[in-house]
């Protein structure tokens, strides 16, 4: 099974955000840092929703915002005075979000390019009517078909206007809250990312629980197979000792009798026949439950860590 794979990584400076626009819009002649970029298929990438320039972009979606913090600085001490793109640095709220979506290999493998798009149309749909963001706030969509597993780049800017109690006015704030309430928020996003999937026909399964955790694939696949591990250590256990019983008994029974037809033994000892037959089955059944999780919890990583390569690699390039 393919999973439907939706993960949020945060724009904390203004360099970063070069970074990640010169990254999505393949603006550099190599990446050595990167060998999954064909260069040469780059021209098959599509921008559903263009930008030639991140900054300046940017700086026109926030200009109200900068405009409000400009007329603020009039009043200010100078030395509590700012420029804008300083204020947005320091800030402790991000100040863009790149909304990241695919799958894994499989899940592409057949699809057209035209196909592509339609599931990426699907996930900017998502954007609009699931997370709430507005045509405006989108500073670039672009599908990379250049690389091992085809994926849908979005730069949000969560900019909106809050009502401010002090001022009695409402002002305009960069908020990712407003947007991505938290971790449980963020997995019922995942719920819905999942639904509307399923809802649109495309056959996915939900990513793993908390996937956006730092690591959350390796920690997650410990967690899971631990368990299991001591799962199964535990029945093995069961299974030798009732294994270790029943030939205890075997050896010490007299009384065990044949004819053409039965053997007759003591109740106890066919109580642990009994028993060794019921944990042997439980053993026997948990083997393909160990194999399917393994095999989807190593599917939904590789998946996972294409994303976090690529996340990587934009800091290099």
């Amino acid at each position: 099974m393919s999973y439907a794979i939706f993960r949020v990584e945060p724009i904390n400076k203004l360099k970063d955000l070069g970074q990640i626009g010169a990254h999505n819009l393949r603006k550099k002649e190599a990446y050595k840092s990167n060998p999954d970029i064909d260069k040469s298929k780059s021209h098959n990438n599509v921008d559903l929703v263009p930008c030639s320039n991140f900054y300046d972009k940017y700086m026109e979606i926030v200009k109200d915002y900068k405009n409000q913090h400009d007329e603020k600085q009039k009043t200010e001490r100078e030395n509590r005075k700012k420029s804008f793109n300083q204020m947005l640095d320091d800030s402790n709220s991000v100040i863009a979000d790149e909304l990241l979506f695919t799958s894994d290999l499989e899940f592409f493998k057949d699809m057209t390019n035209e196909e592509i798009n339609e599931w990426a149309n699907c996930c900017m749909n998502f954007v609009y009517e699931d997370i709430g963001y507005e045509k405006w706030q989108i500073l670039n969509a672009t599908i990379h078909l250049d690389e091992k597993t085809p994926h849908l780049h979005c730069v949000v800017v969560p900019l909106i206007k809050k009502f401010d109690k002090r001022a009695n006015t409402e002002k305009w704030t960069i908020s990712k809250k407003q947007y991505m309430k938290d971790r449980l928020y963020l997995s019922t996003l995942q719920d819905k990312y999942h639904k509307r999937m399923i809802d649109n026909g495309y056959n996915l399964d939900r990513g793993i629980k908390n996937s956006d955790n730092e690591h959350i694939d390796i920690k997650q696949y410990k967690k899971i197979t631990r368990k299991l591990n001591l799962e199964i250590e535990s029945k093995n256990n069961k299974l030798n000792n009732a294994m270790e019983e029943l030939e205890q008994k075997m050896e010490t029974s007299k009384e065990t009798m044949f004819d053409k037809e039965y053997v007759k033994v003591k109740k106890d000892t066919f109580d642990s026949m009994n028993k060794v037959i019921k944990e042997t089955k439980k053993v026997v059944e948990l083997q393909p439950k160990i194999k399917k999780v393994y095999d989807e919890v190593n599917t939904y990583a590789k998946s996972y860590k294409q994303l976090e390569k690529e996340n990587d690699n934009i800091y290099h390039d």
